[in-house]
């Protein structure tokens, strides 16, 4: 049986897997409050070409529109990779209470791998944390994209179609 955080982050997965599809870094997320989902999101950096278009912060837009309100008090956030410095500002400006993620993001997290952002104390907000919650099929979605990507460059290497 699922709880509640597994069945959101499956919405947030399905978030990921079309941003894949579409050939963005599969990243989604959702926001709930209420046990109603009022923001999604998913990666749109390649086509917008603009280098905010991350998942987090899309939702974030979504659901601030949604309650009429830059605070998204009572909310929690599920994305299927550890937060950005950029996101986890973001989440912390708009007060998100919880954030729940998938798999860590080792390069550039800034909710434990790299930087605790979203639970220092010296801001004036802090965000409960719940880490790897279906972590192992987001890390598996980011694996096979960029398995993916890798191959289709060295065909293209090999073909002579990079140039």
């Amino acid at each position: 049986m699922m709880n509640q955080d597994e069945r959101y982050m499956g919405m947030a997965l399905a978030e990921a897997r079309f941003a894949g599809q579409i050939g963005e870094i599969p990243i989604g997320a959702v926001i709930v409050k209420n046990q109603q989902v009022i923001g999604t999101g998913h990666n749109l950096r390649e086509h917008t070409q603009l280098a905010t278009q991350h998942a987090e912060l899309i939702a974030i837009e979504a659901a601030c529109l949604m309650v009429q309100s830059w605070r998204l008090t009572d909310c929690t956030l599920y994305v299927t990779i550890e937060p950005c410095l950029m996101c986890s500002g973001a989440i912390l400006n708009a007060r998100v209470d919880r954030v729940v993620y998938g798999a860590a993001n080792t390069k550039a997290g800034a909710g434990e791998s790299l930087y605790q952002a979203l639970t220092d104390e010296r801001q004036n907000h802090q965000v409960e944390l719940v880490t790897g919650c279906r972590a192992t099929e987001a890390g598996n979605l980011m694996r096979q994209f960029f398995r993916t990507k890798r191959n289709r460059r060295r065909k293209n290497r090999w073909l002579g179609l990079d140039k």
